[in-house]
């Protein structure tokens, strides 16, 4: 799924207090930073994510235990005998904080914008499972061409391209989430600004704070409000781990999302500490446009010259495991394994791109987010690199939305990358590298690559789709516009008092039956 900040992500947040005293009402979460945007359809990060799942809700919504879709706007919903068309029961009554109600035209308004080119939705191609949703992105199909068909106002029906086994989790996800269109109308871009902001999900903003916190009320016109426990949530945008973990430590935060990586080994050892599997990679892309990287046989040297287990055993110290591969471990799915560390094969292939011992090389540059963790491992690959293939990288640091806005607009030549899966299924993690994909951000095109991603959505029988999919992770690691270092874990602290909230692998935690018993 999605980037993510943090070098370990994972579960949700706490209820919170003020001082040394937990309130039973407010949760204190530090989510690490101000988020990019808090708009669902043009939203790519974990930290907006952490915060959309809070405030919007889609025609389903996640179990807090499984992630398992589960009714939210629709209350049920049906599939044709061939999986092709779905038809969704819409609750009565509902409607967004102002009162507006919510119908199956706001989805296929909201749906529609998403996919509009002019939104310039990255995730817009986790609309393409929709009929002619691919077409009307590209400007060669119209609205109506498109397989959302409102019914009446309590009934939605979608027609998709080919049976999607995880269709059913997407409609949860932020991209297939409604937005208030009679705002948006109004105030076009400016829709998401507090003062003309209206939501539909268990708790709305009352305060924000930028670069400090942001203040989540209860929403009093939820459809389910009686099951929301916590009257106040506080997400604090504190970028330095160390700084939240002292704060947490001192009883001003009851969760933590990440474990400052220098302090991993004490924390391993206190109570609160959670460490579970997490379905992410944390990769390194590469920017094939860029006159050295274009050269596959440069990446491959790159690749090859790390130690993973180094990076595992000195800097993470919790249970990481190396990729050698893209995909983490799912059921069901055998993953193609790359090569493993050689270097004396890397200093022959960049001999071969024209650089013995690395004479000549250009200077390269590592971008990464703010985080401590980041910079270390940038520091021990500008270090491996030097030592191994004899050449100069230099270390930029930025803060998220800078960051964030450089990887998109390919303003980097070497970039840090980590990836949550959006559902548990390979292809959340191998469609991003379609050529033009919204979330590909390298550069990177391979016709073959597109063609298998298109068959695997095709094929129907489940062995023969995971079989074509392993196809496309050869090429991808054959290519390598990525460099996979590690599988992550979810290494994170509660309070005890933080209740019903869990582990969990997508690291997606609704807040909507959390609360504080002391």
């Amino acid at each position: 799924m999605k980037r993510f900040l943090m070098l370990s992500l994972a579960a949700l947040v706490a209820l919170s207090g003020c001082g040394k005293k937990a309130q039973t009402d407010v949760l204190r979460y530090n989510n690490g930073t101000e988020p990019q945007t808090i708009d669902p359809a043009i939203m790519t990060g974990h930290p907006e994510f952490t915060i959309a799942i809070q405030i919007f809700e889609g025609l389903t919504s996640y179990d807090p235990k499984t992630l398992d879709p589960i009714p939210g706007v629709a209350e049920s919903w049906s599939v044709s005998s061939d999986g092709l068309v779905w038809t969704f029961k819409l609750r009565p009554n509902v409607t967004w904080s102002d009162g507006t109600p919510i119908t199956a035209q706001t989805f296929k308004e909201s749906w529609l914008r998403a996919l509009d080119p002019n939104t310039a939705a990255e995730y817009a191609y986790q609309l393409y499972v929709i009929k002619n949703g691919e077409a009307y992105n590209a400007g060669k199909a119209k609205e109506t061409d498109v397989g959302i068909k409102v019914i009446d106002d309590l009934t939605l029906e979608v027609t998709l391209e080919n049976p999607t086994p995880y269709f059913l989790q997407l409609t949860a996800f932020p991209t297939y989430m409604p937005v208030p269109m009679h705002v948006v109308k109004k105030y076009g871009d400016k829709w998401i600004l507090p003062e003309n902001l209206v939501v539909n999900g268990p708790f709305k903003i009352k305060e924000w704070l930028p670069n400090q916190k942001i203040v989540f009320v209860k929403n009093e016109t939820y459809w389910d409000k009686d099951k929301v426990k916590l009257n106040q949530i506080e997400f604090y945008a504190i970028e330095d781990n160390n700084t939240a973990l002292e704060k947490y430590l001192n009883d001003e935060l009851d969760w933590l999302p990440t474990v400052p990586t220098d302090r991993v080994d004490e924390m391993l050892k206190h109570p609160d500490t959670r460490v579970a599997p997490q379905l992410a990679v944390y990769f390194y892309r590469f920017n094939v446009t860029d006159p050295v990287l274009k050269d596959p046989r440069v990446r491959r040297a790159l690749y090859l010259s790390i130690d993973r287990k180094y990076i595992i055993d000195n800097i993470l110290k919790a249970g990481q495991q190396p990729a050698y591969n893209f995909v983490p471990s799912l059921a069901g799915y055998t993953p193609f394994i790359g090569e493993k560390e050689n270097v004396e094969k890397a200093k022959k292939l960049l001999a071969e791109a024209g650089y013995p011992n690395g004479e000549g090389f250009p200077k390269l540059t590592i971008l990464y987010n703010t985080s401590e963790g980041h910079k270390k491992i940038a520091e021990a690959i500008q270090q491996m690199w030097k030592k191994n293939l004899g050449i100069d990288v230099a270390l930029e640091n930025q803060e998220w939305k800078v960051y964030l806005d450089k990887q998109a607009k390919l303003d980097y030549q070497i970039c840090r990358a980590g990836w949550i899966g959006d559902y548990p299924d390979p292809n959340t993690f191998l469609d991003m590298f379609v050529t033009d994909g919204g979330n590909n951000q390298t550069g990177y095109s391979n016709p073959r690559y597109d063609e298998l991603i298109k068959q695997a959505a095709r094929e129907t029988n489940p062995k023969k789709r995971m079989a074509i999919l392993r196809q496309v992770e050869e090429i991808l690691m054959t290519d390598l516009p990525i460099m996979p270092i590690y599988f992550y874990v979810n290494i994170l602290m509660w309070k005890p008092y933080v209740k019903g909230v869990y582990m969990n692998a997508l690291d997606l935690h609704p807040l909507k039956e959390a609360y504080l018993e002391k």
